[in-house]
């Protein structure tokens, strides 16, 4: 999602899933005259139109049943917006990111369970968003609970994503140990690998409102007032541009019991295949809107690290979901091999040694591959949602 826009700094979470465009395939119980039908949005089962302009965000329902929810939300504005559907606490229940002016894109989303929600344009991609009420009617079954085939994709990426984390907890404290040890050199080095695996599950990671930006937040991301600048990118400003910092030790212990709260939540997390597609999608937003940009890593330059990381996750995601891809779409899985194929060949091309060239060693030429690459690949992700709800 956008840094700067993190709904974690209402310290909301979300036990239960992904930060992503969220989930699908439910059959609805609530009676159809509430607002939509089990697979679609307002009366009628076409999507919930969303009008997102600069000042206004009109939402052309206030309700829908329980299930599959569609929104296409055009950006009828001159800045680029998200647009948010928000259960209690803030907890995130499906977004759809960097929809650039003139754009529209859709938001497919599964709320299984009735009750009082909120829709949330961003205009600027900053802020709380221009809110309004929404209420979900009814109860749905989740998709994984009526498709073995589906089940068994989620089960697949949670036992991934945990594989992953197990990774990243040795590894970063790794990275804090020589944060604490005074060793700027080493910490440089383990930087950079310690949030590869961050950086492969981050609409998981993400879906955690609370943690996330006191992970991964930026120093110039929006906080509630006393909520301090720290996580990997506060050190990552020490190591490269302040020096070590008397409070570094502290921040890195942190850093350490967040990625063990991490740890603990995931394994509680329910997934829904359609997390999973619009997860692969996520991250490849991240890459065009932070990596290529070189917003992401910006003291340390060693963004190539975090785009290859990303690739690697929505290709995970992918990975689970491939059966049902190639079940319901044969054509589908021999592009997105190709495209992934193509991102990487071309990644390969900037590696030194077991590492990246840095941002600053790149040309205006280089980040155009990189974004024609990363957009080629984007299309056929975004089919994915669809194919795996079809």
């Amino acid at each position: 999602m956008s840094r700067t826009s993190r709904p974690g700094l209402r310290t909301s979470v979300c036990t239960g899933a992904l930060a992503v465009l969220a989930m699908a395939g439910c059959t609805s119980t609530a009676p159809q005259a509430t607002g939509g039908d089990a697979g679609g949005g307002a009366a009628g089962g076409g999507p919930i139109a969303v009008d997102a302009g600069d000042t206004a965000c009109d939402v052309s329902a206030a309700d829908a049943p329980a299930g599959t929810i569609t929104f296409a939300v055009s950006n009828t504005g001159s800045k680029v917006t998200e647009f948010y559907l928000y259960g209690v606490g803030d907890r995130i229940m499906g977004e759809v990111e960097n929809i650039g002016p003139g754009l529209t894109r859709q938001l497919i989303v599964e709320v299984p369970d009735g009750g009082d929600y909120e829709t949330a344009c961003k205009p600027g991609m900053v802020g709380d968003g221009i809110r309004a009420p929404f209420a979900v009617t009814g109860t749905a079954t989740r998709s994984v609970d009526q498709d073995t085939r589906l089940a068994e994709a989620t089960a697949g990426y949670k036992r991934w994503v945990t594989s992953q984390i197990e990774a990243f907890l040795p590894k970063t404290q790794e990275f804090v140990d020589a944060v604490k040890a005074g060793d700027v050199e080493g910490a440089k080095a383990l930087f950079p690998v310690s949030r590869t695996y961050w950086e492969r599950i981050e609409p998981v990671a993400e879906s955690f409102g609370d943690l996330d930006p006191k992970m991964d937040g930026r120093e110039d991301d929006e906080r509630d007032p006393g909520v301090e600048f720290t996580g990997f990118h506060r050190l990552e400003k020490d190591l490269w541009v302040d020096g070590l910092q008397p409070d570094s030790g502290a921040i890195g212990d942190q850093l350490m019991a967040d990625a063990r709260d991490l740890q603990t939540r995931v394994a509680a997390l329910e997934l829904t295949p359609v997390q999973l597609a619009n997860g692969a999608k996520e991250l490849l937003d991240e890459v065009a809107t932070g990596k290529i940009t070189g917003e992401e890593d910006r003291y340390s330059h060693t963004d190539l690290w975090d785009f290859k990381a990303n690739v690697e996750g929505s290709q995970g995601a992918v990975a689970a979901l491939r059966p049902v891809i190639d079940e319901k779409d044969p054509t589908l899985g021999p592009l997105l091999d190709e495209r992934f194929e193509a991102v990487d060949d071309l990644l390969e091309t900037y590696r030194v040694g077991d590492g990246y060239k840095l941002y600053t060693e790149l040309t205006a030429d280089d980040t155009r591959k990189m974004s024609d690459a990363v957009d080629a690949l984007g299309e056929p992700i975004s089919q994915v949602a669809g194919v795996v709800t079809a």
